[in-house]
């Protein structure tokens, strides 16, 4: 099968990497700092108790990475690009009931707890890596290592 590469395809490749190389950094920011650092910046959103943000805090970091990957890389590519997108509309979530609370969000924690834009940038900002995510799981198949094992999933 010899089948044209259009530029969609190129364009699904691009936004696959862009999505994916963001989770990659913001997971690896977050793991490489204090698990503390990041369960403060969970628990400033008021929505969950501080027990469970430090669950959160331990957990989500390794969870951007590995999607991350799978996404850049291509492998179970649908999958890792419905996941990004539900993990970016429940963030985008967080990030309007505090803007709606006016919640002391001093750091979004959205790539570490070291530095943050306003929520209301992060907000925007995560809407363009949801179109990058709904690009990937749209047109990002074709050039992915699931399209070389012959897996469309």
């Amino acid at each position: 099968m010899n089948e044209k590469t259009e530029i969609k395809d190129i364009i699904g490749l691009a936004a696959r990497l862009v999505a994916g190389g963001v989770f990659i950094y913001a997971g690896f920011m977050k793991a490489s700092a204090s698990a503390e650092e990041f369960a403060y910046a969970i628990e400033t959103y008021k929505v969950v108790p501080p027990a469970i943000a430090m669950y959160a805090a331990l957990a989500v970091p390794w969870i951007e990475i590995y999607l991350g990957v799978f996404l850049a890389a291509g492998v179970f590519m649908r999958y890792s690009a419905l996941l990004i997108g539900a993990m970016l509309l429940g963030f985008e979530g967080l990030l309007l009931q505090a803007i709606i609370r006016k919640l002391p969000v001093t750091s979004c924690g959205c790539f570490g707890a070291s530095g943050s834009n306003s929520l209301g940038h992060e907000f925007v900002q995560n809407l363009f890596l949801l179109a990058a995510a709904a690009l990937a799981w749209k047109h990002g198949g074709k050039l992915s290592l699931d399209s070389k094992v012959g897996n469309r999933d």
